[in-house]
């Protein structure tokens, strides 16, 4: 930030910062005497139209594609500055893993506006967001705290971070290396590891917090990539004859159920035949018989892998 503002002073540009959080950290980072501003460089949003456009240079969020980020609404036409024909915009960030779709959204739209965009990808801009060993040293050396707990980065990178809060004077004892759910005590300027509590990723879903589980989500991607079938056979009890059924009904699998008539016979006779080969056989054993009759034709014939719910009822 301090780079595009001795740039553009000494270029005869203006400078408005767009975004809550641009404007906050830079205020704060101006107060405490980080960031030097220029005199009469820095200018409010509203009075951009007092210049023309060759003479501003606008600071604002959103490099990682967030939605509602500066960048982004100016890409969507859903923000007060209108970016066309002419424009440059500089993107001086790398792609964080998992948000490249946003980004390259982002940069799409910002050159069907006519913008010409910079970035990582097609210019050497990329300005890093994770402080280097150098300007931690910094921050520790201006903060001189008494204790230190290094946050955010693999183990590798809060012990690296740790020893360079040694180097610049915290004791080696209020360095504090802690793991997600350690209990941290602060009291008479010490840190002090008191306990751990249980965390994790908390799933929720409506008005339920924490109760669906990793099989329940697995059954709800079954249901919507491949669909749902459901069997519902009575049968006599002693010689497996069906006396109902099978009443077939699906979701998501086939566009007309008449596809399933030919699999009733199928399902008939591997009924029939698990009954008359087990007399102490139970429902459940007969519903997998089913299951398993009804999958291997379906992944045959149709090469889905729905859910399968099989009801026997035996009179």
């Amino acid at each position: 930030v301090q780079q595009v503002l001795d740039a553009a002073h000494a270029n005869g540009r203006k400078v408005a910062m767009v975004g809550r959080s641009m404007l906050r950290n830079m205020g704060i980072a101006e107060d405490l005497g980080y960031l030097h501003v220029p005199p009469g460089v820095l200018v409010d949003l509203k009075k951009l139209t007092d210049y023309p456009d060759d003479k501003i240079v606008l600071i604002c969020t959103g490099s990682q594609g967030e939605p509602m980020a500066a960048l982004s609404r100016m890409a969507n036409r859903d923000h007060m500055i209108r970016i066309g024909e002419g424009d440059t915009v500089l993107l001086a960030s790398s792609l964080i893993p998992g948000n490249e779709n946003a980004i390259y959204r982002v940069i799409n739209a910002l050159m069907r506006l006519g913008a010409d965009v910079v970035h990582k990808g097609n210019a050497k801009v990329h300005v890093s967001g994770h402080a280097a060993a150098g300007e931690l040293l910094y921050c520790y050396n201006i903060l001189e705290p008494l204790n230190a707990m290094p946050v955010h980065g693999e183990t590798r990178h809060l012990i690296a971070n740790g020893k360079i809060a040694i180097e610049s004077g915290v004791p080696t004892a209020s360095v504090i290396l802690a793991d997600n759910g350690t209990v941290i005590d602060l009291k008479d300027h010490r840190a002090d590891v008191v306990g751990q509590v249980e965390v994790g990723f908390v799933y929720v879903d409506g008005s339920s917090v924490g109760e669906v589980t990793e099989a329940d989500l697995k059954d709800r991607q079954t249901l919507g990539d491949e669909g749902f079938i459901s069997i519902i056979t009575v049968i006599n009890r002693t010689t497996g004859k069906v006396v109902s059924g099978p009443e077939i009904h699906a979701r998501g699998v086939a566009e007309d159920d008449s596809v399933f008539d030919e699999i009733i016979p199928k399902i008939n006779a591997a009924l029939e035949e698990a009954v008359l080969n087990r007399t102490d056989h139970t429902t459940h054993q007969l519903q997998q018989v089913v299951r398993r009759v009804v999958g291997t034709w379906v992944n045959r014939k149709l090469r889905r892998k729905p859910m399968i719910i099989p009801v026997v009822l035996e009179a």
